[in-house]
């Protein structure tokens, strides 16, 4: 025995014309949309020591304060003088 259809056909559906539909607004979910949240999946180790987004943006930051100081010291000095050749 074959179950019927739920699913509505096309001709079911009514057509709407552009006056129903509306005026768009744009960037109506601008704001929404840049403060939306960016999924990043933790190896476990890792979740466990850090458990809060805050401790995990708190060490990335300090580590890019420290990479940062870092090649500042490394950084190689720029020379004001021309050698002079003999």
């Amino acid at each position: 025995m074959k179950k019927t259809s739920t699913t509505k056909s096309d001709q079911d559906i009514p057509e709407l014309k552009h006056e129903q539909l509306g005026v768009g607004v744009r960037g109506k979910y601008l704001k929404h949309v840049s403060q939306g949240s960016n999924v990043v999946i933790l190896q476990p180790e890792i979740q466990k020591a850090f458990p809060t987004s805050e401790a995990v943006n708190k060490a990335l930051a300090s580590m890019l304060a420290f990479a940062q100081e870092t090649q500042v010291l490394t950084a190689h000095p720029k020379r004001t003088s021309r050698r002079v050749r003999c």
